[in-house]
């Protein structure tokens, strides 16, 4: 009797997944992973081994429900894993497969956790967050890096933007859900294109995350419109032109001196590791941050594919350890274009004089 149940259960859920996406990430990943390939793709095509992480929220803490989460078996998730892991952060899961239900919104009331991938904590922890920092959520629809983001540090001003305006709805709604009044004057949402940012607001934020549209591989492989999966699969080779126009944009709106990130959620070499490869080679501004230790130190959370960058991680989905895609990236913005840039002014004004007192002002 088990077993016809589980075969009938096998049975559905073989007919929700998409062939045509299925087809093309056999092509395509198997060359990119090789071998490590085929377990990824046993935990992508099998949403029972799926994992959701219980990030909670500060601002309502859930002090009950930690006792409770211990008594279940579940146990805190990278505390003391990182020098700059913040305190005020905690998350956790359960070493088997388990989801709690969602909270329902309510206005008015916050709620006390937030259900993830617990690899989307890695690029707002890569960040480095302190408080009084002026931050970028780039791309925030839905929100939960945002709301992850608060969780690191208290902002002196944090800006999330969202150019689609029914993922808009979503990012306040969820702001709205764990964002307590007295934070509000310190959080602004906006509705640009996110290529437009670094044109309109130059310079001005200490750290931004870019958390790019992707090729989304869990979502796109249970795709129930085939013609549109064939659509996104044929349009695929788009998204990095956006990508590194996203990126481009956020390396204008980053002061000199600043930090970024970038992420994703897709396996794509062409979307991840490539994107990254176009930035550093094209702008002299930006270098790469060195985050190899993330992958020593937490990979007892998480299993890494190597990326051939160091500034980069890639987090790929096993069993037992069922996280990502997660694609993080660390930049940083050089101070030295700006002493370049005002050299070479004052030498074609002949001010060569003033080139010291100057430089001294802008280090």
């Amino acid at each position: 009797m088990l077993t016809r149940l589980k075969a009938n259960s096998e049975g559905k859920l073989a007919k929700q997944i998409c062939r045509v996406v299925l087809d093309q990430f056999d092509k395509q990943y198997s060359k990119e992973l090789g071998e490590s390939w085929n377990t990824v793709r046993d935990v992508l095509i099998s949403p029972s081994l799926w994992q959701y992480a219980i990030l909670f929220n500060r601002f309502n803490y859930p002090l009950e429900l930690e006792k409770d989460l211990h008594l279940r078996g579940y146990h805190p998730i990278l505390q003391g894993s990182l020098p700059y892991y913040p305190k005020s952060m905690k998350c956790y899961l359960s070493r088997t497969p388990d989801r709690m239900p969602s909270e329902r919104h309510q206005p008015g009331n916050l709620k006390r956790y937030y259900l993830l991938n617990a690899a989307s904590l890695l690029p707002v922890l890569a960040l480095e967050l302190s408080d009084g920092e002026t931050v970028l959520d780039l791309c925030a629809a839905p929100g939960g890096k945002s709301v992850a983001l608060l969780q690191c540090a208290y902002p002196g001003y944090l800006l999330c933007n969202e150019y689609d305006s029914l993922r808009v709805r979503w990012l306040r709604q969820t702001l709205e859900s764990f964002i307590p009044q007295s934070l509000t004057n310190a959080i602004k949402v906006s509705e640009l294109d996110g290529r437009e940012m670094g044109a309109a607001q130059p310079e001005v934020f200490d750290k931004v995350l870019v958390d790019a549209p992707c090729s989304n591989d869990r979502s796109w492989l249970f795709s129930s419109d085939s013609q549109k999966a064939a659509c996104r699969i044929h349009q695929r080779n788009n998204l990095p032109v956006l990508q590194v126009e996203l990126l481009r944009s956020a390396i204008k709106a980053l002061r000199p001196g600043g930090l970024l990130v970038y992420s994703t959620c897709t396996l794509s070499k062409a979307e991840n590791q490539d994107v990254i490869s176009e930035i550093l080679t094209s702008n002299s501004t930006i270098m790469p941050v060195d985050i190899s230790a993330i992958a020593r130190t937490c990979s007892q959370d998480f299993t890494f594919a190597p990326t051939g960058q160091q500034c980069s991680l890639l987090v790929i989905p096993e069993k037992d350890k069922a996280w990502g895609p997660m694609f993080v990236a660390k930049l940083k913005k050089s101070h030295e274009y700006r002493k370049m840039a005002m050299w070479i002014f004052l030498r074609s004004t002949r001010a060569e004089g003033s080139y010291g007192k100057i430089v001294d002002l802008i280090h």
